[in-house]
């Protein structure tokens, strides 16, 4: 099958998280990587969650507040 890996992945979710928590048992973060991270998801998510409330206000303006001015 061309993605059995992933689809085995995708199945069989608490191997795939021991997978996950024994390779990361190695890794250290440094002082600075958690505030880095934040950061970074902040980055990604605040301007995609402004974008979609814009496009709700957009929605609810074009159909409800329309009339009104």
């Amino acid at each position: 099958m061309l993605f059995d890996k992933k689809l085995k992945r995708i199945l069989d979710v608490e191997k795939a998280e021991e997978e996950f928590e024994k390779s990361m048992e190695d890794v250290e973060l440094e002082k600075n990587d958690r505030p880095a991270m934040v950061l970074a998801a902040l980055l990604v998510f605040v301007p995609a969650l402004l974008f979609v409330i814009g496009v709700f206000c957009l929605v609810i303006w074009f159909f409800f507040l329309r009339h009104l001015s």
